[in-house]
């Protein structure tokens, strides 16, 4: 007699084993076995290349390089606005999301489409023209320097930068949930004297808060491995604005291929770990949901 337990099948005296469940959509094993040689050759094999030109000086020299007060200075610019940048993403790219999922007005189309811009802009451009609105004599640098607020070739100037190319992604990550949000669920809450604050904790914002996790770690990366838009208004000063990937790019200047492999594969090594943090912490977010339903 067979026992079934969730996906499993057990005969007595019999192994277990595993029945997947059938899908109306044919090709798994050769869709999968695509996917699979398209993100070896062009994700894995590149990533594992610089891993073993990293190493080939051996682990003392790897660390060495990796451990320069030049390069720890430019891993504290580059991860520091990495994480003031992706706080300010989710801060105002919750609010735009929550605007564009929640109300109709003139020039609403027009806001969405220019919320993907940076997607589609060269970073040089946004840099450039960052960094003219910014300076000492720009449009608004002008009205900021009087002031004492100093934006261009600050480490201001970099997150500035960094939010520019990541709020993007918070908003692109929780709009569809937001909108998927029946409004019902607020009215009942109104309704039964829950206040505004009440009802954006306990509703919303449980609701929104993994989509809202996932585009702010795609910020984080995402600003992380800035370039374009970051170097024309850093100023690249070392030890003050400069930043981990112009850093690798001054390496490669200076034929330096194995300290910009290393330096490389610390990025690398760095970033797969925050996101491997913050995938696992959805998993136990979602889990604990499931828990209580």
């Amino acid at each position: 007699m067979a026992i079934v337990q969730g996906n499993q099948i057990r005969k007595p005296g019999r192994r277990w084993s595993f029945v997947t469940k059938s899908s109306p959509l044919p090709g798994f094993r050769l869709s999968l076995g695509f996917t699979m040689v398209y993100l070896t050759v062009i994700v894995l094999i590149p990533l594992v290349a610089t891993l073993l030109h990293a190493a080939r000086g051996g682990f003392g020299v790897f660390l060495h390089t990796v451990t320069a007060p030049r390069v720890l200075a430019s891993y504290r610019v580059t991860l520091g606005s990495s994480a003031a940048a992706a706080l300010l993403s989710a801060i105002f790219g919750m609010l735009l999301a929550w605007v564009l999922a929640r109300y109709t007005f003139p020039g609403k189309r027009i806001l969405d489409a220019l919320v993907d811009l940076p997607f589609a802009l060269p970073t040089a451009v946004a840099g450039i023209s960052l960094t003219a609105l910014y300076a000492e004599h720009g449009w608004i640098g002008r009205y900021l320097e009087p002031h004492g607020i100093h934006v261009a070739f600050t480490p201001l100037g970099i997150v500035l930068a960094m939010s520019f190319v990541g709020f993007p992604f918070v908003v692109r990550s929780v709009q569809p949930v937001l909108e998927d949000l029946d409004p019902a669920m607020e009215e009942a809450a109104a309704s039964l004297g829950a206040n505004a604050w009440q009802r954006t904790t306990r509703i919303i914002l449980p609701v929104a808060f993994p989509a809202l996790l996932t585009g702010s770690a795609l910020a984080f990366a995402r600003a992380a491995g800035e370039y374009g838009s970051v170097i024309f208004i850093a100023g690249n000063m070392p030890m003050k604005t400069e930043i981990t990937a112009l850093l690798i790019v001054t390496k490669l200047e200076e034929y330096d291929y194995a300290g910009a492999a290393a330096i490389a594969g610390a990025m690398l090594a760095l970033s797969f770990t925050i996101m491997l943090v913050v995938n696992l912490l959805q998993w136990w977010i979602q889990r604990r949901e499931g828990r209580r339903v």
